[in-house]
């Protein structure tokens, strides 16, 4: 029903396949590590449904950890570094982890069992996006729904190897680092890949493009992010799938699953949520 069950049923079913090349962790090996890693939070008296900024640790760390969170029932706030440092008041009530730490290190004398005490249901916010002053909320079910549309857009199935580019600053990086492969089965790798999602490489299988004004006039290898979508809009012109989109002169109107739970700023959601539809200013899509 949850992210949290997303790694069980996966572990069961690619167990014993690699899940990263480089370090070589099996999918079984993942699941340990996240294991360990809610042991070492719930250590750190962090409880279910609280909010937690999650740190860049490099990969697969900060995976393992964002996994971890879910698994111990917390969500999870992504931004970039300046922003947290920067605005220290809006993420007060929050638990900040320090970016320099060595998560192996901190979970290794932690059991590779753990029960949670509260698992999420699908409507329970799993992240919120935290850039430029606006706080976009995510659900589980949002986060799902959206990596099971970017799967059947790009076609990814089991054993395939895989890398993205991507930074761990929104959920553009939850779907297509974190979720994506362990959906798809797929193998992450950074060398002889089949397949590569990018930001800066237009050699790249697929490029993600952040300009989301452009719709209607994308390449069809161009993956577009619009986070108030939970992450992937489209590939190419093409919606990702249950989502519709009407692109008019100054304002796009999505109707999907993926959209998002809503703006921190409840006034701002009474403005953006019309006639069942997300409409929102292209030029204040937050991609």
């Amino acid at each position: 029903p949850n992210t949290s069950s997303l790694i069980e049923g996966q572990n069961i079913k690619f167990s014993e396949q690699l899940l990263y090349q480089e370090p070589k962790i099996t999918n079984v090996d993942f699941y340990k590590l996240i294991q360990q890693t809610s042991n070492w939070l719930d250590s750190l008296n962090i409880k279910p449904k609280e909010r937690v900024v999650l740190p860049d640790l490099g990969s697969p760390q900060t995976e393992i950890l964002l996994y971890g969170i879910w698994r111990l029932g917390a969500s999870a706030i992504l931004s970039k570094p300046n922003d947290i440092k920067n605005n220290k008041s809006v993420f007060k009530g929050s638990y900040i982890i320090r970016d320099d730490i060595d998560l192996f290190s901190k979970i290794s004398i932690f059991s590779e069992k753990f029960r949670p005490k509260h698992n999420a249901l699908l409507d329970e916010e799993a992240l919120t996006n935290y850039i430029g002053e606006t706080s976009i909320k995510l659900s589980h079910y949002n986060l799902l729904v959206n990596t099971n549309g970017t799967k059947k857009l790009l076609k990814i199935n089991s054993g395939i190897r895989f890398s993205c580019d991507l930074k761990p600053i929104d959920s553009s990086w939850v779907i297509l680092k974190v979720l994506l492969p362990i959906y798809c089965g797929a193998i992450y790798s950074t060398a002889r890949t089949d397949i590569s999602i990018s930001e800066t490489d237009n050699k790249a299988t697929y490029l993600v493009r952040r300009d989301i004004n452009n719709f209607g006039n994308l390449k069809n290898n161009h993956i577009g992010i619009c986070l108030e979508n939970t992450a992937v809009l489209c590939l190419g012109n093409k919606p990702i799938h249950l989502t519709d989109i009407v692109k008019k002169e100054d304002f796009l109107k999505i109707n999907g699953h993926s959209v998002m739970m809503g703006y921190a700023d409840k006034s701002r959601n009474k403005e953006s949520f019309k006639e069942n539809c997300l409409c929102i200013k292209l030029n204040n899509i937050i991609c």
